[in-house]
């Protein structure tokens, strides 16, 4: 089986078509054509929590209720087909392309940038076993592009099960002390954490205690999937 790499590097060298519904591009849309294009469109959120609503609203019933520590979530769509299929390919078999379509997809929908991106980090053993954090790679892209600074900010203290198949009170007592600040005094006023999906929002959670508490007025949560749905 060829690597990788090289089927990227053949398809680079074969006529432009769209990844979706297989047309000639007249033009390079990050491998879509306008119309595929409309499939990754913004649907009416809640701003605060990320998830679908009738009307596009600043914060949902629930939110209000019991609003969660970040601002503003955003996110290009649900972790359903074809948004999911890209993520999977980035995070599972390591195809680092998909990680500029992925951003150039989110970017859009952020209308104020934070002054820092950071990431939400995996535990040593995981990201020596995966080879990388894909997380990292998507923050490190939306920095670039965003024209802010991106730096770590978080260390996973203690390998955690997986969080895909775990409820939301198992996910929350399963992060019980996994994260550390690198630094415990923090200067920045305006943070956005970085995940490749969100749903239930317990890591993030924890991150954003950890920097609230460190000085930090407010956070924002930057993620390609928002998804109630445990696919994570």
């Amino acid at each position: 089986m060829l690597p990788q790499r090289v089927i990227k590097y053949i398809a680079d060298l074969l006529p432009l078509n769209c990844e979706l519904c297989g047309l000639e591009l007249d033009e390079q849309h990050n491998g879509f054509c306008f119309a595929c294009r409309n499939t990754f469109l913004p649907t009416p959120r809640c701003q605060c929590c990320g998830l679908p609503c009738v009307t596009e609203t600043p914060m949902c019933g629930e939110c209000l209720v019991t609003p969660p520590p970040w601002r503003r979530l955003y996110c290009v769509g649900d972790y359903q087909q074809p948004l999911s299929t890209y993520v999977h390919h980035l995070k599972y078999e390591g195809q680092f392309w998909h990680t500029s379509k992925l951003v150039d997809l989110l970017i859009p929908n952020i209308d104020t940038p934070a002054e820092v991106v950071t990431s939400v980090p995996l535990h040593w053993r995981r990201q020596w076993s995966r080879g990388f954090n894909q997380s990292e790679l998507l923050a490190v892209s939306l920095a670039k592009h965003l024209g802010c600074e991106y730096r770590p900010m978080f260390r996973r203290t203690r390998s955690t099960k997986q969080q895909k198949g775990l409820n939301r009170r198992e996910r929350q007592v399963n992060l019980n002390g996994a994260f550390k600040l690198l630094k415990e005094e923090n200067s920045y006023r305006h943070v956005a954490i970085v995940d490749d999906v969100v749903t239930t929002g317990s890591t993030v959670q924890h991150l954003c205690k950890l920097l609230l508490d460190s000085g930090v007025e407010s956070v924002d949560i930057y993620c390609i999937c928002r998804t109630p749905d445990v696919v994570s």
